[in-house]
């Protein structure tokens, strides 16, 4: 091809467009442009189709080379051991099966391990490999549940990339100072300038990666453009200081329970309650206080047989020690006591309640929201708000020196045990408290074991995560050793991994009473799942007797049996898998 430096002609747009327009239309209705009709027609066509594609191609302008991209950054971290490699490579070729029914096999499910060895890789200080990295961020593209982890894994590679792939433009809106590098919080000049130029994004990582080295710095920050910011640009900003929240925090906060958005003002309040020593929880602790007391001259009253009356979780015409733990879900010599009382009909310790008559000027700005949901009496509504953000240590003070256990054993007049119970339970898991949380829960063995205040699974699971790891494993155990696994699920959500001993023994035994008895497994499938990912894989050997397929029992599901059996040896399979990934990842 010829290059010359003068000018070339535009290319005849409107000949391109004609011979298109003939093409279209047929020779045989218009003909082409200098031939003849006639069956030669179509052949002149396409010839001159190809004379104009060479002159339009010969008539282009050369372009200006593009600019080179920048390296990509170095990752000084250590390569992966080959093996881990390998299987890491296996891992991201997975894909997951068609949903729907059908068996599963005894294959594992490689996609749910991919987190758990990236956790694993990420706790180790390890590099990817390069060539393995394109496919890292299709996985996380997929699957947001992996992208803070995946992420971490890929490094600074990974933003190098998404600069160039739109498709994975996701990493530089997911990792902090994926647009730009974060300012260290002594570079003031740096810090100040992206807080008053960068995008929302960017400042919201600004502002969280400052509070979790410096919060007095993050908080003063945010107060220089605290009056300039728009609603919900402030709310997003409020709920960053739960990092490091502390008494210093609280002028701040104060002052934010004046602004002009509601929801702004309710999560100020939220964080000033969980200060126990804040003049907000010292206000809300004053206006419970007045409303919750005990009354020493109550009789109790026996609940009647015919009604089943006093209160949520009772058992209709029970007035034993027994019923009274249901109730309570603790086993005490208080609530042993209390029963025995009741049942005389002798005058007991009685918790006494006067919910609030009007939500005044103060409790609203305080943040107590003045209109109650549908089907929800305002006055309980605004108890619940009181009780929720009063610091758990008035009630001891409130009520004779009683220990929390002490305090949930007592009856609650007038049908309000449940909107008190459940009001301490949210006020335990705001304010963390392990010994509130322990009473409210109760005994886990108890006939409606999870206390009075947890009347839902997910209750029982936010009072669980106050607990240490230890503990909360030891609860759990003891509720499937009582319950079983059918209401579980949601409470082994929130046990650390792996399961404890006591755990995994608990679930394993309950699974493989329900082989027994000839339940369906699909029924236990979600429990089966998770102890794939969860379950010690040094308890692989102990499962070992029970991959024999069993004799199906009397009005057993047809096939029952095979079905266990089969996901028996993929519960095995997958936990030696877990086993060896370990191993390759400890290789070096």
């Amino acid at each position: 091809m010829i290059r010359t430096s003068a000018p070339v002609a535009a290319p005849g747009a409107d000949a391109w467009e004609g011979l298109v327009t003939t093409a279209l239309l047929g020779t045989d209705r218009r003909t082409p442009p200098g031939a003849a009709p006639g069956p030669d027609a179509p052949a002149a066509l396409l010839d001159a189709a190809a004379v104009e594609t060479v002159r339009r191609r010969a008539g282009l302008r050369p372009a200006r080379a593009a600019e080179r991209p920048q390296p990509a950054p170095r990752d000084t971290r250590p390569p992966l051991p080959s093996a881990a490699a390998r299987r890491l490579a296996m891992l991201l070729a997975d894909r997951p099966g068609p949903s729907g029914g059908g068996r599963r096999g005894t294959a594992p499910d490689l996609t749910e391990l991919l987190p758990q060895w990236l956790a694993t890789a990420n706790s180790r200080g390890f590099a990817p490999p390069p060539h393995l990295l394109p496919a890292l961020l299709d996985a996380a593209r997929g699957r947001t549940d992996l992208r803070p982890a995946a992420l971490e894994f890929a490094g600074p590679r990974a933003l190098w990339l998404a600069r160039l792939n739109q498709d994975w433009r996701f990493a530089l809106r997911a990792a902090p100072g994926g647009s730009a590098a974060l300012p260290r919080p002594e570079d003031d000049d740096r810090v100040q300038r992206l807080w008053q130029e960068g995008l929302f994004a960017e400042r919201v990582a600004l502002l969280s990666a400052l509070r979790s080295r410096e919060p007095a710095a993050a908080r003063d920050l945010l107060a220089t453009t605290w009056a300039t910011e728009r609603a919900e640009d402030r709310l997003m900003f409020l709920d960053s200081l739960r990092a490091g929240l502390g008494p210093d925090d609280e002028p701040f906060l104060e002052q934010a329970l004046a602004d002009r958005s509601r929801n702004v003002r309710a999560t100020a309040a939220e964080l000033l309650s969980a200060l126990p020593g804040s003049a907000l929880a010292a206000r809300m602790a004053a206006r419970a206080a007045a409303c919750v007391a005990i009354d020493h001259l109550r009789t109790a009253r026996p609940r009647n047989p015919g009604t089943g009356d006093g209160g949520p979780g009772g058992t209709a015409g029970s007035t034993s020690a027994e019923a009274a733990t249901a109730v309570t879900g603790v086993t005490s010599a208080a609530a042993t006591a209390t029963v025995g009382a009741t049942a005389a009909g002798e005058a007991v310790p009685t918790i006494a309640v006067e919910a609030p008559h009007e939500c005044d000027p103060g409790m609203e700005r305080d943040g107590v929201v003045a209109k109650a949901p549908a089907g929800r009496g305002e006055r309980s509504w605004w108890l619940g708000q009181l009780v929720e953000a009063a610091p758990l240590g008035t009630w001891s003070r409130r009520l004779g020196g009683r220990t929390p256990r002490e305090i949930v054993a007592l009856p609650v007049a007038d049908d309000w045990q449940g909107e008190l119970h459940a009001a301490w339970c949210r006020a335990a898991v705001r304010q963390r408290d392990a010994e509130w949380s322990r009473a409210l829960l109760g005994d886990p063995s108890a006939p409606e074991a999870g206390g009075p205040g947890a009347v839902s699974l997910a209750e029982r699971a936010k009072l669980l995560g106050t607990l240490g790891a230890a503990e909360r494993a030891e609860w759990v155990a003891g509720f499937i050793g009582t319950h079983g696994l059918s209401e579980a699920f949601q409470l082994l959500g929130v046990c650390a991994v792996p399961w404890a001993a006591p755990l995994g023994r608990a679930v394993v035994d309950a699974l493989n009473i329900a082989r027994d008895a000839g339940s369906y497994p699909w029924s236990f499938s979600g429990v089966m799942g998770m102890a794939e990912r969860c379950l010690d894989p040094s308890e692989a050997s102990r499962l070992d007797a029970l991959l024999a397929v069993p004799d199906d029992p009397e009005n057993a599901s047809p096939g029952a049996g095979g079905y266990w059996a089969e996901a028996f040896q993929r519960l095995v399979t997958t936990l030696r898998l877990r086993a060896a990934m370990a191993e390759e990842l400890e290789a070096a």
